[in-house]
């Protein structure tokens, strides 16, 4: 039978590998055994950080549409609440994103719902 040698099979596993940990802080990121352990883990975890990033923008959504609706004496629940009631349909991220870039507008919306 004869000899096989695995050394560029060997190499290109190796390489994915720590091409997958490239960011990675300290040794997780080119050495091997500590670069697979940080990818086993840091995988597993990877879908909870998507999730929990559009949960940090809609509390950061609400806190800017409640300081503009302030501005304009009124509070964010009560201003969510009419915007219900006279069916206006806009979310909370355009309602932020008014409030930020175009006060003008977010204030014409506010006097539209009072």
């Amino acid at each position: 039978m004869p000899r096989v040698k695995r050394g560029t099979i060997a190499h290109k596993k190796r390489e994915k590998l720590l091409k997958l940990t490239k960011g990675f802080r300290w040794g997780r990121k080119s050495k091997e055994r500590a670069a697979k352990e940080a990818l086993l883990h840091g995988l597993a975890r990877q879908m909870r950080g998507r999730k929990e990033r559009k949960r940090v923008f809609r509390s950061l959504w609400n806190t800017r549409v409640n300081a503009a609706a302030r501005t304009e004496e009124m509070t964010y629940s009560k201003l969510i609440h009419a915007l219900k009631v006279k069916h206006v349909k806009l979310d909370r991220k355009i309602l932020a994103d008014l409030a930020k870039n175009d006060p003008a507008v977010f204030k014409k919306v506010v006097e539209f719902v009072k």
